[in-house]
């Protein structure tokens, strides 16, 4: 059993609460991890803008990976490397994604562009990564530059459809995944939460045995892969648990929190 010398974790739906709140709790248990001299960082489906207001209370100066992985950037927002969704690709998962009544978001790497303001998610978003959308009529000119491509519907069902529908149109040429229910992401081929994961363990010669993860989706499946110790939230899905070595509480009851005194409890043990 190796000890955990770093911990990746997810954002929406393990750090945070379902009102994105940083908790006292999530912040004192980052404060252990530190005091201890375990590494901490965040991946997230949210682009760099989004993850900008945990860098300071939480004091982190590890490399950290939005965009599910697929780019990385340093505390400050610098990029160290990015990734694009194919031109091809892009174009048709925005057409697939219309063809099904979805509404549509384009992410590159500084600006987020809708084509209505009326979408039912377009509030949520705004308050989750603390950014406004640029409203544009057609995304054409932008396919060169896509970083994340989001379908956002209040309706579930439809959307696992489309999860299951983009990834038989898309197969290697980008990636098709449900960051939360109601979001759908397109992100670009090759890279996720995992290879953010990997390249955080090369970065910093730690083994992937050494490194622990936490999700609570789909789209963290592939950094729990990979990692030595894998920790689904108890929000979590039972699809989710059943890849984890472990399940803490919800990000609602400081599952987070939880989670990282299991951590520090079990490097005392080994």
């Amino acid at each position: 059993m190796s000890r955990i010398r770093l911990v990746v974790s997810d954002v929406d739906g393990t750090l945070v609460t379902s009102d994105k709140r940083l908790t006292d709790g999530a912040r004192a248990a980052v404060a252990k991890l530190q005091d201890a001299g375990i590494g901490f960082t965040l991946t997230s489906s949210r682009p760099p803008v989004g993850m900008r207001m945990f860098s300071e209370p939480l004091r982190i100066d590890l490399p950290m990976g939005p965009f599910n992985g697929s780019s990385i950037v340093d505390p400050s927002l610098a990029v160290i490397e990015q990734h694009l969704i194919p031109a091809d690709a892009a174009a048709r998962s925005i057409a697939l994604l219309e063809r099904r009544g979805v509404d549509i978001w384009l992410f590159s790497n500084d600006n987020w562009y809708i084509r209505r303001d009326d979408g039912k998610y377009v509030p949520h978003e705004q308050r989750t990564i603390q950014f406004d959308p640029t409203q544009i009529d057609d995304f054409t000119p932008l396919l060169q530059k896509a970083c994340k491509i989001v379908g956002a519907s209040a309706d579930f069902p439809l959307l696992e459809r489309c999860e299951t529908e983009l990834q038989g149109e898309l197969g290697d040429s980008a990636l098709a995944v449900r960051s939360q229910d109601y979001y759908l992401d397109v992100t670009p081929p090759g890279q996720n939460k995992g290879t953010f994961v990997q390249a955080m363990s090369k970065r910093l010669n730690i083994p992937t045995e050494a490194i622990a993860t936490l999700g609570d989706m789909q789209n963290d499946l592939p950094m729990f892969k990979v990692s030595g110790l894998p920790i689904a939230m108890g929000n979590a899905s039972d699809s989710v648990k059943r890849h984890a070595a472990h399940v803490t509480k919800s990000n609602e009851d400081d599952g987070f929190a939880a989670a990282i005194d299991f951590i520090l409890g079990r490097n005392a043990e080994s």
